[in-house]
C-alpha cells in the first residue's frame, strides 16, 4: 500500500500549480445561467484531467474525463463547472487562506481532485478498472437537465466520491437530506385602486398569507421555506399576477413526502376570490442514506489517521449530485474537497494547507475503495 506520507509529498510539490489554476478558474464568471463561462471553466477542468491521461469528451455542456486502467470496478467522480455567482470578484491570496467565488464550492475541489487522481494513477492501482470524472454544468440549479446523464453513469459505477468542498473541522459527508423546490403562482386581474378597485382580484392578497402556512409545514425535521416573494407591476395597481418560491428539506424520503403533501394540501386550499393558484415542484434531489457511505467512510478515517489529520463525519441538509448515485444503491461519499468556510457566500475562502492534506486523503482513497 502506497503510504500517505509518499501520497503528502508529492502533492506538496504540486501546490504551486495547483493554487495557480485555481486562482486562474475562479477569475472567470461561470454562474449557472452563463453558459460561455460554464464552458470555459469545464474546459479548463478538462485541460487538467487530459494532462493526466484522461480521455476526454463533451456532449454539450457536460465533460466526461475517464481513464480506462484494464479490467476491474469503475470509479466514478462528481464534479461541477457553475456556481452561485453570476458576477465574481478578484480571487487573493491571505496568508493561509485563497478567496474569491468558487473557490471552495467548486473549482478548488476540481483543480485538488485532478491533482490527486494524477498522483494516485500513478502508481497504478492494480483492482482499479477504470475512473471517471462527470463535470455538471447545472449543479447549483439541482442539475435539472444533467440528472439522467449522473444516473447513467453511476449505473455503471461501483462507487462514488463527491467532490463538494470539505467543512470546517475536517468534515466529510455520509448522509444528505432530500432537497426540492416548490412553487406557487397566483394570477388575478389587474384595476387601477382609485378608479376600478372594485373590478380587480390581487394575486398578492391571496398568496401573502401562504408564507405563514406553508412555512407551519415544517417539522420532524423537515423544513419548507419562502425564499422569494414577487407580485406586483406599480403602487397604484391591483397586482394581477404573484409567486412564490418554496425551499424543501426533509432527512429522509419518507420525511420528503410527507412534507410535500402537506405543502401540497396548503396550496390547493388557497386561491379564491377570484384569483387562481397554479403549482408546480416537488424534490428533486433524493437523501444521501447513511448506510451508503458506511464502507468509504471507514477507508477514509484510516487515510486520515495515516496523514494525522482530523475527520469528522457530517450529515448535511445540503444538496449534491453524489445523492443521484447514493439513491440508485451505489456506495458514496462526499465532501472530500478542501476545506472551505463559508461557502457560497462573499466571504468564501479555502485553508490553502487543506488542497495537500485533503488532495493526500483522496488519492489514498482512489487506491483504497478496491484495493481489499
Amino acid at each position: 500500500m502506497v503510504g500517505a506520507g509518499e501520497l503528502r509529498r508529492e502533492l506538496a510539490d504540486e501546490l504551486p500549480a495547483m493554487l495557480s489554476e485555481i486562482e486562474r478558474l475562479a477569475s472567470i464568471d461561470s454562474g449557472s445561467y452563463d453558459t460561455a463561462g460554464v464552458d470555459a471553466v469545464a474546459d479548463g477542468f478538462g485541460e487538467l484531467f487530459a494532462a493526466r491521461g484522461f480521455d476526454v469528451s463533451r456532449i454539450g455542456h457536460e465533460l466526461t474525463a475517464r481513464r480506462d486502467l484494464g479490467p476491474g470496478p469503475a470509479l466514478l467522480l462528481l464534479g461541477h463547472a457553475d456556481t452561485v455567482w453570476a458576477e465574481g470578484w478578484p480571487v487573493t491570496r491571505d496568508g493561509d487562506w485563497l478567496r474569491g467565488p468558487g473557490v471552495g464550492d467548486m473549482k478548488g475541489c476540481v483543480v485538488m481532485a485532478a491533482h490527486a487522481l494524477g498522483v494516485a494513477l500513478a502508481h497504478r492501482p492494480e483492482r482499479l478498472g477504470a475512473v471517471e470524472v462527470l463535470i455538471v454544468p447545472d449543479e447549483e440549479l439541482g442539475s435539472p437537465a444533467s440528472r439522467a446523464w449522473i444516473e447513467e453513469r453511476a449505473r455503471a459505477a461501483d462507487a462514488c466520491l463527491g467532490l463538494e468542498a470539505g467543512w470546517p473541522g475536517g468534515g466529510v459527508v455520509v448522509a444528505r437530506g432530500a432537497v426540492g423546490a416548490f412553487y406557487v403562482t397566483a394570477r388575478g386581474r389587474t384595476a387601477h385602486v382609485a378608479a376600478h378597485e372594485d373590478e380587480g382580484a390581487s394575486a398578492v392578497s391571496v398568496l401573502a398569507p401562504l408564507v405563514a402556512a406553508i412555512e407551519a409545514c415544517s417539522r420532524d425535521g423537515a423544513r419548507a421555506s419562502v425564499g422569494v416573494f414577487r407580485g406586483g407591476t406599480a403602487r397604484q395597481v391591483v397586482p394581477g399576477e404573484a409567486e412564490i418560491h418554496v425551499d424543501l428539506r426533509a432527512p429522509d424520503a419518507a420525511g420528503a413526502d410527507a412534507l410535500l403533501a402537506r405543502v401540497q394540501a396548503v396550496a390547493a386550499a388557497g386561491g379564491g376570490g377570484g384569483v387562481e393558484l397554479q403549482v408546480r415542484g416537488g424534490f428533486t434531489r433524493p437523501p444521501l442514506e447513511e448506510d451508503r457511505s458506511r464502507r468509504l467512510w471507514g477507508l477514509a478515517q484510516a487515510r486520515a489517521a495515516e496523514l494525522g489529520i482530523p475527520l469528522v463525519a457530517e450529515r448535511s441538509r445540503g444538496g449534491s449530485d453524489a445523492s443521484f448515485a447514493a439513491a440508485l444503491g451505489v456506495e458514496t461519499l462526499d465532501g472530500l474537497g478542501p476545506i472551505c468556510h463559508d461557502s457560497c457566500a462573499r466571504g468564501e475562502r479555502i485553508e490553502i494547507g487543506s488542497l495537500v492534506d485533503r488532495g493526500a486523503l483522496l488519492a489514498g482513497l482512489v487506491l483504497d475503495v478496491f484495493s481489499g
